[in-house]
This record gives structure tokens, sequence and C-alpha cells, in this order.
């Protein structure tokens, strides 16, 4: 058996929505465990090499997303901070062509809908648990966002 990369990559997407934790298959000469958590998924596949000595060649992939940078100059500790409630793709507007959710010096209420985090093809609408002031959006739009991260600073009423 042997799998291309799109067969890899559909098995990756069947994986994650399925809701397992772990897959593995295995044959004489091809191995592949996916892994899923909460976190990034891992993948790791066993190969043998393309002349066949008996070392085989080990390929991961693994998705990193660095620490949002935070800034020390300016004191934030009277600012409200909406957070990411997932892991996934932040989104400011609900498509290209609409206008964003919200801009820097817009006035909110609780309920308020900010932005969307879109994670496996689910759009979800993160509402502002907080009313006030838009004072700083501290994601790009189309970023990869963790669980718990810092989306936008409120100046609360």
């Amino acid at each position: 058996m042997s799998m291309d990369i799109k067969q890899v990559q559909d098995l990756i997407k069947f994986v994650a929505k399925s809701g397992v934790n772990e897959v593995s298959i295995e044959e004489k000469d091809f191995k592949i465990t996916i892994k899923t958590t909460h976190e990034p998924t891992y993948v790791t596949a066993t190969i043998p090499a393309p002349t066949a000595p008996p070392a085989p060649q080990t390929v991961s992939t693994a998705v990193e997303v660095p620490p949002p940078a935070t800034t020390k100059a300016e004191d934030t500790s009277h600012y409200v901070t909406i957070k990411s409630p997932m892991i996934g793709t932040f989104y400011r507007s609900s498509s290209p062509d609409k206008p964003v959710f919200v801009n820097i010096g817009d006035e909110i209420t609780a309920g308020k809908v900010v932005c969307i985090v879109e994670a496996m093809k689910l759009f979800n609408e993160i509402e502002s648990e907080v009313s006030g002031k838009i004072v700083k959006v501290l994601v790009d739009d189309a970023q990869p966002v963790e669980y718990d991260q810092p989306l936008f600073l409120v100046e609360p009423k």
C-alpha cells in the first residue's frame, strides 16, 4: 500500500472530523499514525527510502503558532481583553467583500459580534462579553489564533 499526499490529507481531514484521538495504519512497507488533541494535529509517517536500504525515513508535520508578541511600552491593565474561545483562523469580517465587524474607536455592547474564528470549516461568531470602546485589534485578519489568545483590547464603560 502506498498513499499519495492527497490521500494523506483526506485521511487527516476525516480523522479530525470524526472525533477519534488516534488512527494507525500499518502495512509491510508503509506506516502512518495520526493523533489529534485539542492542540494542532500531528502526523507521523514512515516510508522506505527510494533506494530501499534498511533505514526508513521519517516525515513529521507539525503546525506551530508562535505566541503573540506583547508590548511593554503601554499600560493596558485597565483594559478588558476579548480572547479567542478556540483554536482557528481569525477573521475581522464575514467575507472579504463585507465591512469589518469592529474598528478601533468603535463603541460595542455585550453580545455584539466582533469577529469570526473559523475552525474545521465552521465559522463561529465571537461576541463581546463587555461594553466599551475598541482600543486595539491584536490579531491580523486571516491569521491563526490559539485558545485563549487575546484578540481585542476594550476600554470598559
